[in-house]
């Protein structure tokens, strides 16, 4: 009935879909097993994609080949570019998305990716053979065979939902947990915990009063996430809007705080930190009067509203009476309650480098089932582990994005060498090298390795060289053109910065705080008429190589620095234990760990820098 794939996918999440196309553009047999069809990419949180650091990852994924950035143009109701008032390392698109259109769009896409093939089932388990997988068993008892698989299961292991003092079995609602999955891999050696995650009540936005409320608009000028030419960039936008919770919300919402699950107990799983609930707000930060609410609309066309802020798990009258307290939700309608989602996760320091399991060979892990949140998140480490399971069938080397090339390499090295103990969530602060892992140049960055891997299109590979050519020839001829006092001084005292005493190039004018390209095309007419020759992003990529040439200098010196230390190998094999002059911490993260190179070891929390110097000494070094 089936042939044997080179690559089986369990579960179609954000991670899933990555994955199984990822791994068919390569040249896999692929076969994407989903409990429901209809409820691919399902956005089961907020109906949005990026934000601070997920938008670098989500143009990361495009610039590798992915789809992601495709698919949230192709469905984007708004665009925004945040941190814009900031330097150009915290600078992070984000789009508002119609819901069902992205699920469709990405249900499409993958119907029309050759090599894909679809079973609508849930894997009950594993089949394995001599320490490696071999395939996959359905919940009715189908055996399908495969060189690789990778397990997607997002918040369906095991899950359970919970209402207040009600719970049920349920992966998101009215779809049901997947079972057997977890007691199998446990069996096998695999360590698992328990994770807890949320999402708010929705509401009928027919019912709310906008009035009361601070409209949130797009960009004047909305841009896109993928660097192809795919879609246009927005041309009508629907608003989000913003409003806050008081004194009398907050007093509602602890009146049923005894019957919170959050409180009484009944849920062990740790919840985002960076995501937490609206009880757990009022609770940690009891000296605040409000907190924000976001009013994001689910697409062009629905009422349905989704109350972001409102995270909650108490029971639903106790939703709806707070809600109807909050400016502008006095009539509020409730279309579902907000409810809490228990599940197992296996710490991700269980995993190598591309996502592939320790323990079973040939077995990759990615999204939710390794401890992360957020779409985004899950989505680079579908791709990851998409590509490298294509890669190992293939006998390819693997594909591992060093911290210093990608935020999804800062994001997969995290996860491995540190694990985590909530769900991670990707941020700049997490990145030592942001400035090099901007948004702007994601494609720079990547496209090269993702071409040379078969996943990225030539056509991606020639819309790359060509703004990186234009770049250094902008930027040459930014060097070598010259502008004189008489006839830029006026201009410059009218932006307040010091006027020139003698010729100066455009390009040290360029590095002035107060200038950029739309200042330049004040100056000089001719000036103003070369530029226009040069797309947007071409000349906000000089201007940013330009304005923080010395800063991305030292980064890059730091990345050369470090660089010895990533790449010196440890041996698979190396016994850690048998070096006595290191810590007993050390031996023991060390050897549960087991780093692949030296700069791994110098991430793993636990192993001082006296033990790296002895591991060091120890290695040859």
């Amino acid at each position: 009935m089936f042939p044997i794939y080179d690559v089986i996918v369990v579960g179609a999440g954000h991670a899933g879909c990555e994955a199984a196309h990822a791994a068919a553009s390569m040249g896999s047999k692929v076969l994407l097993c989903t409990m429901n069809m209809n409820t691919i990419a399902q956005m089961s949180c907020n109906p949005a994609m990026g934000g601070v650091a997920k938008g670098q990852i989500v143009r990361e994924i495009d610039a590798l080949g992915g789809l992601s950035g495709i698919i949230s143009d192709k469905s984007m109701i708004q665009f925004r570019m945040l941190n814009k008032s900031k330097g150009p390392a915290m600078w992070s698109p984000r789009s508002q998305n119609d819901r069902m259109r992205f699920a469709e769009e990405w249900r499409l896409a993958l119907e029309q990716t050759p090599n894909v093939d679809f079973w609508q089932e849930m894997i009950s388990g594993i089949l394995v053979k001599n320490g490696r997988v071999t395939g996959v068993r359905t919940a009715i008892g189908i055996e399908i065979n495969a060189k690789s698989v990778v397990l997607t299961n997002g918040t369906f292991l095991n899950g359970i939902i919970h209402i207040g003092e009600k719970q049920f079995g349920g992966g998101r609602t009215g779809e049901s947990a997947a079972k057997g999955i977890t007691e199998q891999l446990v069996s096998l050696g695999f360590e698992a915990g328990r994770m807890k995650t949320g999402t708010p009540p929705r509401v009928d936005g027919r019912s709310l009063n906008y009035s009361k409320m601070e409209e949130q608009l797009g960009d004047e000028i909305p841009e896109k996430f993928s660097y192809l030419d795919t879609t246009s960039p927005l041309t009508t936008q629907k608003s989000c809007w913003i409003t806050y919770t008081n004194r009398e919300v907050h007093q509602s919402l602890e009146t049923g705080f005894d019957r919170s699950p959050m409180f009484n107990g009944r849920i062990k799983g740790l919840g985002p930190r960076y995501c937490p609930s609206i009880e757990d707000k009022i609770n940690r930060f009891a000296e605040r009067e409000r907190h924000q609410i976001f009013v994001e609309p689910e697409g062009w066309n629905t009422v349905e509203i989704y109350v972001n802020g409102f995270s909650t798990s108490l029971p639903e009258e106790v939703q709806y009476k707070a809600l109807r307290l909050i400016p502008g939700f006095e009539n509020a309608k409730m279309f579902r309650p907000g409810y809490a989602i228990e599940y197992d996760f296996f710490p991700p320091t269980q995993l190598k480098d591309t996502l592939e399991t320790k323990l079973l060979e040939n077995l990759y892990f990615a999204g939710q089932i390794n401890g992360t949140t957020g779409y985004e998140e899950a989505a680079s480490q579908g791709l990851v582990a998409g590509i490298n399971a294509s890669l190992k069938v293939q006998e390819k080397d693997p594909f591992v994005l060093k911290r210093s090339e990608a935020y999804i390499g800062v994001l997969v090295d995290d996860l491995i060498n540190k694990g985590t103990e909530e769900p991670y969530r990707m941020f700049t602060s997490r990145a030592e090298f942001r400035l090099l892992l901007r948004q702007d140049n994601a494609d720079l960055r990547l496209t090269q390795l993702g071409h040379d891997m078969g996943l990225a299109s030539n056509e991606r590979l020639e819309k790359m060289l060509n703004k990186k050519s234009l770049t250094a020839k902008l930027i040459n001829d930014l060097k070598q053109k010259k502008l004189n006092p008489e006839s830029i001084n006026p201009e410059l005292e009218k932006l307040g910065t010091a006027p020139i005493q003698e010729k100066i190039s455009i390009e040290k004018l360029l590095k002035r705080p107060h200038i950029g390209m739309k200042e330049l095309s004040l100056f000089d007419e001719d000036l103003k008429t070369y530029l226009i020759k040069y797309p947007k992003e071409v000349q906000e990529q000089a201007e940013i190589q330009i304005k923080y040439d010395s800063y991305i200098d030292k980064e890059q010196q730091l990345v050369a620095k470090l660089s010895n230390m990533e790449n010196y190998q440890i041996p698979s094999q190396f016994d850690f234990l048998a070096i006595t002059a290191l810590s007993n911490e050390g031996k023991q993260k060390l050897n549960k760990i087991r780093p692949q190179t030296l700069g791994q070891a110098s991430r793993i929390s636990g192993v001082s820098p006296a033990d790296l110097s002895i591991l060091t000494v120890y290695l040859g070094r």
